[in-house]
């Protein structure tokens, strides 16, 4: 379980096709911030749960599978790229930002950004199945990161179209500040409105 509130940058160093997996390496660009990491372990990337292989002081290295890769933005990694990362959280820590499992129920497309100056309008387009999912101010975690939904700009029979708003921090202290349009972002929904969406659809 995670919160969404992205702790540091990591960069992919490695990537290795297996006949349907992915292993991944990753070092973290926050100094001290495998320090307290197992084999075992859990973390998030790009806001998808893996659980760590093997890591030492600088680098860690997961792999992902099959499934994995269909669902998310990891089998598009290549060396070079960017990544959020966030470790499991602890019962003691606050919760800064909205329960988030680590389970992507999409991929969504950047479609385009509004730089205003202090403040950033990204604009992300999915699968309109998806759309019931998606309340105006809710919680949504795009690349791991807890934002909030400022608007759902388009929602039609092919694709839904939100609108997020974010802040300098975290353009600043995420993967954000690396999209352009058309680039590819994993998304998950906020994990009480689908149990609630659950509860009244049986």
């Amino acid at each position: 379980m995670f919160t969404g509130i992205i702790e540091t940058i990591g960069e992919v160093i490695s990537t290795t096709d297996t006949s349907v997996n992915k292993k991944i390496t990753i070092n973290p660009q926050k100094h001290g911030f495998l320090h307290d990491v197992r084999t075992g372990d859990s973390i998030s990337v790009n806001g998808a749960c893996m659980t760590v292989e093997q890591n030492d002081a600088d680098k860690f290295y997961f792999t992902a599978i099959h499934e994995t890769l269909q669902k998310t933005n990891l089998g598009l990694l290549s060396t070079g790229n960017k990544v959020n990362l966030e470790k499991a959280m602890k019962p003691e820590k606050r919760i800064d930002g909205h329960f988030v499992q680590g389970h992507i129920d999409t991929t969504g497309e950047v479609m385009n950004i509004n730089n205003l100056g202090g403040t950033w309008e990204f604009f992300i387009s999915f699968k309109s199945s998806f759309s019931d999912n998606v309340i105006y101010v809710g919680s949504i975690a795009v690349n791991g990161i807890s934002l909030t939904v400022a608007d759902i700009v388009d929602d039609n029979n092919e694709k839904t179209i939100i609108k997020i708003a974010v802040i300098p921090h975290t353009f600043e202290n995420t993967n954000m500040k690396f999209l352009k349009p058309n680039s590819i972002v994993n998304i998950e929904f906020d994990m009480l409105g689908k149990y609630v969406k659950r509860i009244i659809q049986k």
